[in-house]
């Protein structure tokens, strides 16, 4: 037997599995591309800046006098250590302004938390670093876009598919809008960074309403994770139709990340060119050719902190779309029987300040014939207009009430492609079985009824023992 150990709550837990079992561990089990060396970041990020895919470099798109935003992702994603791609490339970034006379009084720090909770000045700290910080906050330079400011929103109608585009009104009215991201694989559309980054960071919730809902994420073209479902396309869509409307394009700084959030290539320029050369390298390290079977059990655990807060391993719908979004990851590895096996302490700790609506949705699912995750989706307008909910969104950094319905549509990814979940280790058991999930005490138990009902005697395992501390990868076949 093998003895492996997963996250789990606030510390980890150990699960004895069968001798065959494969492990996989990001960056570790296959070698990540070679990352830049920190003593050379620096001016690998400079000379990405100064030869700019399909546009001009900065200091010939600006001038003294011109209005500039320049906007970075929030704490979700990409890192927060000295060299990281945000603090080292918005510093370069304001070199250039300044060499042509841009002054600090007219540029203005955005975060693109879309319909992420505001971060918390601690946590913008955290992201930018303390001198950066210091340097714009005092002037009140340093900002959260808000998705219901109306006052600072700019409607610019509907895409070709329909789409409503409401916008940051900062950036619209800036002469540059220059754009700070990471190529860095994501369940939604394949990568961030790119148009994503504008269609959902400064935008509206009507405008994401029209991509993370079930008539997107549930078609076809959504799992396996991939770069051209339609979702991609709308992200596309939309992040052009803000550049037809503004008159210029965002000029877009994206990283490719490794498994530590360290940049291996660092692309700048027109997103409509970069984002896809950006891919190019990106492929490298987040499609990993790695099975040589398809796998019937998948196990890993659940931390009670990850990327989206504290809550999100004990919170029983926050855990649902993380599993789902490792079954839109690793679709192409899996059996069409496979069972999914979490460890996960979910104890009735929903953190109702970051997620003040998902006891309400919760509750909701278990009556009125709710039958799967979809059926909550009419509720969608209900839930985002709610006064109460919208007031902590913009005033007590919780997420935004809609949020939670692009949570739901891809939780239900999980029970669509999959045979069973099996959630073990909960205190509150129940509350995974009101989503539709198994429960039983340990992994071992879960595995040996998942043998029984579902996977036969000897089945493929593949353990993810590391799923949720370092940066994921999509895994393919070997072939």
């Amino acid at each position: 037997m093998k003895e492996i150990v997963f996250e789990y709550g606030e510390g980890t837990i150990t699960a004895q599995l069968p001798e065959q079992t494969d492990i996989f561990i990001p960056g570790v089990t296959v070698k990540d591309p070679q990352h830049i060396k920190e003593e050379d970041i620096y001016e690998a990020t400079l000379n990405s800046l100064r030869n700019p895919i399909g546009m001009k470099p900065i200091d010939q798109l600006v001038e003294k006098g011109s209005k500039v935003t320049i906007v970075f992702p929030d704490r979700v994603k990409g890192g927060e250590h000295p060299t990281a791609h945000r603090r080292v490339s918005i510093k370069l970034v304001l070199k250039e302004l300044y060499s042509v006379g841009v002054e600090k009084e007219d540029i203005l720090l955005i975060c693109s938390n879309g319909l992420h909770r505001k971060n918390t000045v601690k946590e913008i700290m955290s992201i930018l670093g303390d001198e950066l910080f210091y340097e714009f906050d005092s002037n009140n330079q340093i900002i959260n876009h808000d998705s219901e400011d109306y006052e600072n929103l700019v409607d610019l109608g509907v895409t070709e598919y329909g789409d409503p585009v409401i916008v940051n009104k900062f950036v619209f009215d800036s002469d540059l809008c220059i754009m700070i991201g990471h190529a860095q694989g994501n369940p939604y559309g394949g990568y961030s960074g790119g148009y994503k980054h504008a269609a959902t960071g400064i935008t509206h919730w009507k405008s994401i309403a029209s991509h993370h809902v079930p008539k997107v994420m549930h078609r076809p073209d959504f799992v396996p994770v991939n770069k051209k479902s339609l979702m991609r396309q709308k992200f596309d869509q939309i992040g052009q139709h803000i550049e037809k409307c503004m008159g210029r394009k965002f000029f877009m700084c994206d990283a490719v990340l490794d498994s530590k959030s360290r940049q291996i290539e660092i692309k700048s320029g027109y997103a409509g060119l970069m984002q896809g050369e950006s891919w190019e390298v990106a492929d490298k390290r987040t499609f990993i050719p790695f099975a040589t079977k398809k796998y019937d059990v998948l196990i890993f655990g659940a931390p009670q902190f990850f990327h989206y807060g504290d809550g999100m391993g004990t919170n029983p719908i926050m855990l649902m779309q993380s599993i789902s979004a490792q079954v839109t990851r690793l679709k192409r590895v899996l059996s069409d029987r496979c069972v999914i096996i979490c460890a996960a302490n979910i104890n009735g700790f929903w953190n109702e300040d970051l997620w003040p609506y998902l006891p309400e949705m919760y509750d909701l699912f278990q009556k009125n014939r709710m039958n799967t995750l979809p059926d909550l989706n009419r509720y969608g307008q209900y839930f985002a207009t709610n006064e109460d909910y919208i007031r902590k969104y913009r005033f007590a950094n919780a997420y935004h009430p809609f949020h939670g319905f692009s949570m739901i549509s891809s939780a239900h990814i999980a029970e669509k492609h999959t045979a069973a979940i099996y959630i073990c280790g909960s205190l509150e058991p129940g509350l995974a079985r009101g989503m539709g999930m198994k429960t039983r005490e340990t992994i071992e138990e879960a595995l040996e009824d998942a043998k029984l009902k579902y996977v036969g005697s000897e089945p493929n395992i593949l353990a993810l023992p590391q799923t949720f501390k370092l940066a994921s990868v999509h895994l393919t076949m070997k072939e």
